[in-house]
């Protein structure tokens, strides 16, 4: 099986089984902080929520809901997968690393020690109109991580 055949059915594989898809989800836990934000894809229709839960500086819960396409329903899960447990600013770098290679167009290759099965959306990169399908849930997430460390700097009182 080629590269490009693997990662074909990394990215079929989970936009089926949609991991951390659904935001019902338990109470916070104390001193844990959430944020949650939703972006639109207004030129394909995809769109996403996505909810961070930060404790102690690591992540601790994301959670998504969303419609749209392949590319963007299994963005969201290998991102999930990726997420849980990373300290906050290993998320990010993560985030940053992921949008890197998927703006370049092709001119920089995903790192797998990095980005895990994430590497899979490397080929997106070549096809400027899916590029933010595959980063929409990426932005979501940034964005809500950012709104949880800002809860967790600005804690709520009793």
């Amino acid at each position: 099986m080629s590269l490009d055949q693997l990662y074909q059915q990394i990215i079929l594989e989970h936009s089926k089984l949609r991991h951390g898809s659904g935001l019902a989800g338990a109470d916070l836990p104390a001193g844990a902080a959430s944020g949650q934000s939703h972006q639109l894809n207004p030129v394909c229709g995809d769109e996403i929520t996505v909810r961070v839960t930060v404790a102690e500086g690591k992540v601790s819960g994301l959670r998504w809901d969303g419609e749209g396409c392949s590319i963007s329903m299994a963005s969201a899960s290998v991102l999930t997968d990726l997420a849980d447990g990373l300290e906050a600013a290993e998320l990010q770098r993560v985030i940053d690393s992921f949008r890197e290679v998927l703006r370049s167009r092709g001119k920089v290759p995903a790192d797998p020690e990095i980005l895990g099965d994430a590497a899979a959306f490397e080929g997106v990169a070549r096809y400027a109109a899916r590029v933010k399908c595959a980063m929409l849930s990426w932005v979501a997430a940034e964005d809500a991580l950012a709104q949880a460390l800002a809860g967790q700097d600005h804690p709520a009182g009793p």
